[in-house]
């Protein structure tokens, strides 16, 4: 896409529905989508993905929402959001999604721009299982790495009419981060980092072999060296982000969609 066109100021109006499903590490069934009212001419972001991208665990307004309004406000345009992402979803439900959901279907159709983040859930922390055996969650990246790129594909495959901005996002970590992880030792939190690691390479690797921009919510809590403890970015439950979490992630997404289409 070669830019946005500026619109003039047009208001961003959002309906939020409700997001009431679990989180965790199995899926739980949809929530309310945040729909949105689009005046003519208005540029549409759309939000895939779990719990991070939904909003739970946060009762505020999520980084999906937050990106479009400060899409809108620093150019002067009319931006839009909605968010289909939906607590407890793995990629496997997101790519399902892509096919069986006729409302997350038309409006990713219809997308200028289409936020995924989603992966964290395929490689879930079991106590009993595997506990801090990273060799044990190893096998579970590839799959997700596989299916993430079938997501991006769909989405190409479904924008055949006009560009679409795909754009990945990573985690700070796919379990417990910060204080929180350190509470349960440092096996724990070794094999936390681990794992982070090796899928935020997938999604890394998947962005720039499908042409896909990315954004690193790992850099935007952690900083450029992944040298900060984030627990002042995460809810109580020490898994998902508060409100300046949100807004963290919201101000790093703009400012890689703002960079990739040069508005």
């Amino acid at each position: 896409m070669g830019g946005w066109r500026p619109l003039g100021f047009v208001a961003v109006l959002f309906v939020v529905g409700g997001m009431t499903t679990a989180c965790g590490s199995s899926a739980g069934s949809k929530s309310s989508p945040t729909t949105t009212v689009a005046a003519s001419g208005t540029r549409s972001i759309v939000a895939l993905g779990d719990s991070v991208p939904s909003g739970y665990r946060c009762n505020c307004t999520p980084y999906p929402q937050l990106s479009a309004t400060g899409l809108a406000a620093k150019t002067g345009q009319s931006v839009t959001a909605t968010n289909d992402a939906v607590a407890g979803y793995t990629t496997s439900d997101v790519l399902r999604q892509l096919s069986s959901d006729d409302a997350a279907v038309d409006a990713v159709r219809k997308a200028d721009v289409v936020e995924i983040n989603v992966g964290a859930n395929d490689v879930p922390y079991n106590k009993n299982s595997c506990g801090t055996t990273v060799d044990c969650y190893a096998p579970l990246v590839a799959p997700m790495q596989k299916n993430l790129a079938a997501i991006v594909s769909r989405i190409h495959a479904l924008g055949s009419g006009h560009k679409v901005l795909v754009v990945l996002l990573d985690y700070w970590s796919i379990w417990l981060g910060g204080t929180y992880a350190r509470d349960k030792g440092d096996a724990y939190v070794s094999a936390a980092r681990e794992m982070t690691d090796q899928v935020d390479a997938a999604i890394k690797t998947t962005a720039t072999q499908s042409g896909s921009a990315f954004v690193s919510e790992r850099r935007a809590f952690k900083g450029p060296s992944f040298g900060y403890i984030e627990s002042h970015y995460l809810a109580t439950d020490g898994e998902h982000p508060n409100a300046e979490g949100h807004q963290a992630i919201a101000t790093a997404t703009e400012t890689v969609i703002q960079n990739t289409l040069h508005v």
